[in-house]
């Protein structure tokens, strides 16, 4: 999905030939002659590899052009398939809402075009839509089924109110854990931490914001996120390479104020679990020079296309949190005061973890991430911490430890 727009979709129609018979209502069926993941464990397998040409690219392997464009092929075949399915729903049940869920509704460029079809007055999709989210319904069926509970309706903005279901900590319990930790910190009130915290990210300091309870899914909502300042054009670059360890291409999200979404992007719903894409608004786009319009695949990623470089995608598009105050009021504040520093209600908000770790879930999982990647400030609870106040031998033995997993 992130890799797409760099590539173009030259391999579509060999998927559509070999892999994927994709029938006009959006029902189709899979050639498992290609694929491994029903006897095996791997998803693929050699013959998929030969109709493309070579095997999987490891990790440690730079991307080639091929990647892009096999990538976008990918991406042009599921939208299809989704849009397919989605048109014939409406047609056959009449139904102006829709909900989705399941591993694909994590798609949000795909959730974003059916969105903007228009064939539906409302999209709602599940946060923790892959497997994950199968203990959510098995909770709720539990609860109402064997249970016997009624059913009730919450619409405002929605039944999961953020999806903030993990666990959290006190302030004290935090004091406490930092302490044994051997962190150096700063407990302040709580309006003088968040102008600090403000200040710092309008600074263009990478910051570490751990509050209340953990998220349910695999998004960072504002509760256990990594914020930069949108504005900045090296800061997609810097957190991709020196905070979170993977490749510089992978776009970053952006969380706005429900009440500005409408002023600096192509959307005016509410996407409180970042799971929609649109166009970032036209006010706010830079046209690009006949030069950087000519590069081609990874060399778009340095070009500055809009008021908002570090959220913006090479095909001018976001993947959107919008905040409420009902919903998260400490996150809603932050921005807020960004806001009113800078004139800009948009943060970087991307996943307070490294490549490969689960996002982290208690002070000391903040701790260590902060102490073994280049994040500046860590702003959890009250409490504020400062990377250039910390004990060097215990952030070197922090990074080294990185450095070894």
């Amino acid at each position: 999905m992130g890799l797409a727009p760099y590539g173009t979709p030259r391999f579509a129609q060999v998927i559509y030939d070999n892999l994927i018979d994709l029938k006009p209502d959006g029902s189709f069926r899979l050639n498992l002659d290609y694929f491994n993941y029903c006897t095996g464990l791997t998803m693929t397998n050699e013959r998929f590899h030969a109709l493309f040409g070579g095997p999987p690219r490891r990790p440690d392997v730079w991307l080639e052009q091929k990647h892009m464009d096999l990538a976008a092929s990918v991406q042009t075949v599921l939208e299809e398939a989704v849009l397919r399915m989605t048109r014939s729903l409406a047609t056959e049940t009449g139904a102006k809402n829709l909900c989705l869920a399941g591993g694909v509704a994590l798609n949000c460029v795909a959730n974003g075009k059916v969105l903007r079809e228009g064939t539906f007055d409302n999209i709602w999709i599940q946060p923790a839509a892959g497997d994950a989210g199968g203990a959510l319904g098995a909770a709720l069926a539990t609860y109402h089924l064997y249970a016997n509970k009624p059913r009730t309706v919450a619409n405002i903005p929605d039944g999961m109110t953020g999806a903030y279901l993990g666990p959290e900590f006190a302030q004290a319990e935090i004091e406490t854990r930092l302490t044994a930790a051997g962190a150096r910190f700063t407990t302040l009130p709580r309006g003088t931490m968040l102008d600090a915290t403000a200040a710092a990210l309008a600074d263009g300091k990478a910051v570490g914001w751990f509050q209340g309870r953990m998220e349910f899914g695999p998004r960072a909502l504002g509760n256990r996120s990594i914020l930069g300042d949108p504005r900045n054009p090296m800061m997609q670059k810097n957190l991709n390479l020196k905070v979170k360890y993977r490749e510089s291409f992978r776009p970053f999200a952006p969380s706005v104020l429900r009440e500005q979404v409408a002023e600096w992007f192509d959307l005016d719903v509410d996407s409180p679990y970042m799971l929609l894409v649109a166009p970032v608004s036209d006010r706010h786009n830079r046209s690009m020079t006949s030069e950087e319009d000519a590069l081609f695949g990874i060399e778009k990623l340095n070009v500055v296309r809009s008021a908002i470089p570090a959220v913006t995608h090479v095909d001018y598009s976001a993947r959107i949190q919008t905040v409420r105050r009902e919903t998260n009021p400490l996150y809603h504040e932050l921005i807020s005061r960004f806001h009113a520093l800078t004139g800009c209600p948009v943060l970087v908000n991307i996943s307070f973890n490294v490549r490969s770790e689960p996002i982290v879930c208690t002070p000391e999982d903040a701790f260590r991430c902060f102490m073994g990647t280049d994040i500046e400030v860590l702003a959890i609870g009250d409490s504020l911490l400062q990377k250039d106040a910390q004990d060097p031998r215990l952030i070197r033995s922090y990074k080294d430890a990185f450095e070894l997993d």
